[in-house]
């Protein structure tokens, strides 16, 4: 960071500082994303901490780096929005459908797809000594969820600590806290989100593997043929599936292939078309539904697969149809 670009900055000028946040911004976003679940939010908190940035710019004495102090203040505009009980929680979708009773009821409801481009946009600057998790994994559906299940702290704590590789005493600072606050909140954090793994779980696939594309390939070929016995056949016996924003969770193998067989027969001529994408390094669908071949297919949302020992584990089917442009998906298709 040039001491001239700083200074012309914190004077007032706006190409300067906008210069020095740039290279920041990919990697706030994701920050904010993995705190608060949702691209949406993400992209507003980011806005935020943006102008905050700008205004309290002036101030910044350089004691920490500039990255650092970004995080700062990105993490406790996150911490903010969450203890805000006006929170924008996403309606309920009603299904044209009867839902066979679900497995459970979700309580994350607000969960949002990463698109896999905005990743590859992002800088590489190397992690911190402590950091245990790679981009990879810190960015995947499953993460992203246990994260919310988490006390807000907490999750910010393990992020800070555990994928950005901060030190405990900086974490202190940037959390306004003591470090002794900080281990406590990680040590928690930490058991929670091991007591969430499956013991012995197969390792995932190689993202853009030959077997993960023979996988995704035999996915699409039943599900847009609404074979059910051969989508199932794919699960692993722990499977789930999901809808955000609406509630319903269906576990295991019987579960799932309830819902799907009522929900492929409306309307029973209905054709669907798969578009492959990728979001939160997974492999991902569009998905667009017609009436019949003589007609546009319109988008019904997106599914992101989670996979896992050349099986697919869970089938996140996101009814989200205004996100689409951002996975690079149009809105119609022939």
């Amino acid at each position: 960071m040039g001491r001239n670009l700083l200074e012309r900055a914190q004077a007032g000028d706006q190409d300067a500082f906008r210069d020095l946040t740039e290279p920041h911004r990919r990697e706030l976003q994701l920050h904010c994303y993995r705190i608060l679940g949702s691209l949406t939010d993400a992209e507003d908190l980011l806005q935020e901490t943006l102008i905050a940035a700008w205004r309290g710019l002036p101030r910044f004495e350089g004691r920490a780096s500039l990255r650092g102090w970004l995080y700062r203040i990105a993490t406790n505009r996150c911490l903010n929005a969450l203890r805000d009980a006006g929170r924008r929680v996403p309606a309920e979708p009603v299904p044209p459908f009867t839902p066979p009773e679900p497995s459970r009821r979700g309580e994350v409801t607000w969960l949002q797809p990463y698109p896999d481009d905005l990743l590859e946009q992002l800088p590489e600057p190397a992690p911190g000594p402590e950091a245990r998790y790679e981009t990879r994994e810190a960015v995947e559906l499953a993460f992203v969820v246990a994260l919310q299940r988490m006390p807000p702290r907490q999750a910010a704590t393990l992020v800070l600590r555990d994928v950005l590789g901060y030190p405990s005493t900086e974490v202190a600072t940037m959390l306004g806290t003591t470090e002794t606050a900080v281990k406590g909140a990680l040590q928690r954090a930490r058991a929670a989100l091991d007591g969430r793994r499956t013991a012995g779980q197969p390792a995932l696939s190689a993202p853009g593997s030959s077997d993960e594309r023979q996988l995704v390939r035999r996915f699409a070929e039943a599900f847009t043929a609404a074979d059910v016995d051969r989508v199932v056949a794919l699960l692993t016996d722990d499977a789930w599936l999901s809808m955000p924003p609406a509630p319903h969770e269906y576990h295991g193998i019987p579960a799932i292939a309830d819902f799907l067989r009522t929900s492929m027969a409306y309307p029973g001529n209905r054709r669907t078309v798969l578009v492959p994408a990728r979001a939160n390094t997974q492999p991902a669908f569009g998905v667009y539904h017609a009436e019949s071949d003589q007609v546009p297919a319109g988008s019904g949302g997106l599914i992101v697969l989670t996979l896992t020992g050349g099986r697919i584990r869970a089938v996140t089917r996101f009814h989200t149809n205004h996100l689409m442009p951002r996975f690079g998906l149009p809105e119609k298709v022939g």
